[in-house]
């Protein structure tokens, strides 16, 4: 018997939480006129990744804004392409001037330079501004991705590969993050029903006051 690694426990752990977060906020948002604040599930560690501009972004650049985080990587024909859509017609339907910052993580950094990302984010009409690719070295990005914002993420191993392209599995959930780096809701990021849940949790944290 293979004795589990860990980061598939990350992965195991990570999605059970994030799968009840998730049942949770999906309840929260779509409830009473009288909403109970989002909840408190982690603060996102510190970090220092590479965008699409070749520009350091650091957890402190997003501070006093809300966030909206997911991983990918350019090579998936899967779920990616549909996460990147529907990310791209958030980006859309938020005003341009409000304190957001859509973030994509990629899964696999030693192909997804920063040059790479940014032609892929071309193509989904990427404001650079508003909506930021990270890579890095792995071990920071992996970091980031499973202890800071709770998501799954790992290599597909040769022999389980159903396509070429198959390369990594990792969660298709959207991560809301509050103004202070913590993190307050998951979505699915591939259903078109969660664009609404997704707006209004942003929307209730930009009017929560700080303390």
């Amino acid at each position: 018997m293979n004795t589990p690694t860990r980061s598939t426990e990350w992965m195991v752990w990570g999605g059970l939480v994030l799968v009840m977060l998730a049942i949770f906020c999906a309840f929260v948002v779509s409830n009473s006129r009288h909403v109970p604040p989002l909840p408190l599930l982690a603060n996102v560690s510190d970090f220092a990744l590479t965008n699409q501009s070749g520009r350091v972004v650091t957890r402190a650049d997003l501070r006093d804004k809300v966030w909206l985080a997911d991983i990918i990587y350019t090579r998936c024909f899967g779920p990616c392409l549909r996460m990147t859509r529907q990310m791209s017609e958030l980006q859309a339907a938020l005003p341009a001037n409000a304190p957001v910052q859509l973030v994509s993580l990629t899964a696999d950094p030693a192909f997804d330079t920063p040059e790479v990302l940014k032609r892929y984010g071309e193509k989904f009409g990427v404001a650079p501004d508003r909506w930021q690719f990270l890579t890095g070295n792995k071990l920071d990005v992996y970091r980031l991705t499973t202890q800071g914002l709770l998501l799954a993420v790992d290599e597909t191993k040769a022999d389980e590969r159903t396509d070429p392209n198959d390369l990594f599995v990792h969660s298709t959930r959207f991560i809301v993050v509050d103004k202070q780096g913590r993190i307050r809701g998951a979505f699915d990021g591939t259903e078109a029903s969660s664009q609404k849940k997704i707006l209004m949790a942003i929307e209730m944290l930009l009017k929560e006051k700080q303390p």
